[in-house]
């Protein structure tokens, strides 16, 4: 392990260097089985109508289309989808092994892949549809990721992108009292200056506005942009988060639908 800029490795009596003791890194944070890998059953419901009503139902002259969920975590919101999906073929695609191991129960096939280091584990232009729910909050590197999903998706395939909103009705009232948002974090150990305890690994947030131009620039078109509510709004403004889902950019999670390039 290389010591920061100004500082010395520990030594031993011996006059040698100690060991130092590897820190957890994002990986370790996401084979922890006590970080979330599901989320809301309400938003994986409009997120499978939206991909539903674009691939259309199974029959004569219509064959049953591969897709992908990447990160599917522990297969909850494919299992939701392929309630939907009827006839459809449904892979799940995650690089934890924990979570893996949770989804097999609930998806007939699932796959160990990564959006990044290699790759994911699929033939260029092979799906005809991928889920990316909300992975892309998680990530380091996700302008590498788009373009991996562009690779894998044929030529018009549906991307369908979810992801918290920045600027969802709520966070605009406490960033305007100097809080910290929902759904960002500093610190992947504990939750600091926000509401909410459960620490669960994000890294960056978008806007409405943000969201839609990434995916365009990543080689989509962007066919719709809709909101879904948050399971984890206090039950008495529940209400008010689903009125609110009506207005994409106010509304809790953003729901993107685009297609490739």
């Amino acid at each position: 392990m290389t010591a920061p800029a100004g500082s010395h490795p520990p030594r031993s009596d011996t006059g040698r260097t100690a060991p130092q003791e590897p820190r957890p890194g994002l990986r370790d944070f996401y084979e922890d089985p006590a970080v979330p890998v599901a989320s809301g059953t309400e938003r994986s419901l409009r997120q499978a109508r939206m991909l539903a009503g674009a691939l259309g139902p199974v029959g004569p002259g219509r064959p049953p289309a591969t897709v992908l969920d990447i990160g599917c975590g522990d297969g909850s919101a494919a299992a939701t989808a392929a309630r939907v999906l009827a006839g459809h073929r449904i892979v799940g695609v995650d690089w934890s092994q924990d979570a893996l191991r949770r989804a097999a129960p609930r998806i007939p096939r699932v796959v160990r892949g990564e959006l990044t280091d290699g790759g994911l584990p699929f033939a260029s232009a092979g799906a005809d549809a991928v889920l990316f729910s909300e992975v892309i909050e998680h990530l380091v590197d996700p302008d590498s990721a788009l373009e991996e999903l562009h690779r894998v998706l044929r030529p018009g395939g549906h991307l369908l992108l979810s992801t918290p909103n920045l600027a969802a009705w709520y966070n605009r009232g406490l960033l305007l009292a100097g809080v910290q948002p929902v759904f960002s974090e500093v610190s992947l150990r504990r939750i600091h200056g926000r509401p909410g305890r459960q620490v669960v690994g994000h890294l960056r947030l978008c806007t409405a506005r943000a969201l839609t131009g990434f995916v365009a620039a990543s080689g989509f078109e962007v066919v719709r942009v809709a909101g879904a509510p948050f399971h984890g709004v206090p039950g008495p403004l529940r209400p008010l988060d689903r009125a609110l889902c009506r207005v994409p950019s106010l509304a809790s999670i953003l729901l993107v639908h685009a297609r490739r390039v």
